[in-house]
């Protein structure tokens, strides 16, 4: 499942849970044809947790977890980030990285 989160949303999630977190622009290319993929690996995972955080609307947070463009996909894995992938990624590079937490 994908949702979408304000920067207040996530301070409450459950951050000792794997998850990715993936920062977008509603103006950039490269995030528009990532939700794609992104929707076909919530279908093939729905019980892995995709939240998606407009990078314009968080600047806060953005700064905070040291995102500097987008697309970029944070994985948390016990309230840490484990690994980070930033621009347009294939399928395979997005699977192997949650594999590598859940």
């Amino acid at each position: 499942m994908i949702t979408e989160i304000t920067e207040k949303e996530y301070e409450s999630l459950d951050h000792a849970a794997p998850k990715l977190i993936e920062f977008y622009s509603k103006t950039c290319g490269p995030c528009k044809m990532l939700s794609f993929v992104l929707k076909d690996i919530a279908k093939q995972k729905p019980e892995f947790p995709i939240y998606i955080i407009d990078f314009d609307e968080n600047r806060d947070l953005k700064e905070r977890l040291g995102v500097k463009g987008f697309p970029t996909m944070l994985f948390f894995k016990d309230g840490t980030e484990a690994s980070r992938l930033e621009g347009l990624k294939q399928k395979p590079a997005i699977i192997k990285a949650i594999e590598a937490i859940a």
